[in-house]
């Protein structure tokens, strides 16, 4: 929690208020964080060790590819919890491949609103960063060329750069667009990430499974903000419909299934609120 602009002219009470939603804040963080880390492990163990089931391969990738998501989106809640962690696992990781250079690309450029230094000089352009995003519209890949020139100045040694625009995954090659794709396709359209694998390797590229299930682990931490208020709008109301569905759940390790139950939630039929 940061501190208040006027953290100066506090007085006892409130400063000692301040330190202890920091101390509760703190505590919430390092139990999530201990939780998360917990759950990382288990499911690390889940997902790489030797298991005793025997399921077809269709089962096998359904339980691969929702086991990577949630590797995926426990991995990007513990980053978000831990700030500068970011900064420290960047360092080790693999230099990512180039995107074909055959599919068809489009240049985006960035540049400062204004290239007049402050002490007054006009300054030069010396150079330009150049990032690649993914994107997909049904049936054909295309890649945005992000182009951010730099502007000198000369007199002052002062550099000017347009900003970064935020992404969903950060430094991530996949567009907005491609995302929702992939999102829509697995969770409206049904469609299992290896079959959608194979979509897009009919396009042209074909993203490996694993890579498609990290996306989805990812954006569902971005989405979880929605996914609260939508709860929060369900519970508003006076009266709600339930149901129940057992379904047979697969204990890790022992080859055996346990009967468990999905519960789903909806507004009625004639609200306003088109909820569930």
């Amino acid at each position: 929690m940061p501190l208040p602009a006027n953290f100066d002219h506090l007085d006892a009470d409130a400063l000692r208020q301040l330190l202890l939603e920091q101390e509760r804040e703190l505590v919430w963080r390092q139990s999530k964080i201990e939780r998360l880390t917990h759950e990382l492990a288990l499911y690390r163990r889940q997902r790489y060790g030797v298991r005793a089931e025997r399921l077809s391969a269709e089962q096998a990738r359904l339980f691969e590819e929702t086991t990577d998501a949630d590797l995926a989106a426990m991995s990007e809640a513990l980053e978000q919890l831990q700030p500068d962690s970011k900064a420290q696992t960047a360092k080790g990781q693999a230099r990512r491949k180039a995107l074909p250079p055959e599919l068809p690309r489009t240049e985006i450029r960035h540049e400062p609103e204004s290239t007049t230094c402050a002490c007054g000089c006009q300054m030069r352009r010396i150079g330009e960063d150049v990032a690649e995003k993914l994107d997909y519209t049904p049936g054909h890949f295309t890649v945005e060329r992000h182009i951010r020139g730099k502007w000198a100045c000369a007199q002052c040694q002062s550099l000017v750069q347009a900003p970064v625009a935020a992404h969903i995954i950060d430094k991530g090659i996949p567009t907005a667009g491609l995302l929702a794709q992939v999102m829509v396709a697995k969770y409206q359209d049904h469609l299992p990430l290896y079959r959608q694998e194979g979509i897009f390797g009919r396009a042209g590229l074909a993203i490996p499974q694993s890579t498609l299930a990290q996306w989805v682990g990812q954006c569902g931490v971005h989405l979880q903000p929605l996914v609260d208020a939508l709860k929060a709008e369900l519970l508003a109301h006076p009266v709600l419909h339930a149901d129940e569905t057992p379904v047979a759940m697969l204990e890790p390790g022992a080859g055996k299934t346990h009967r468990a139950y999905l519960w789903s939630y909806s507004v009625g039929a004639f609200d306003p609120l088109k909820a569930v």
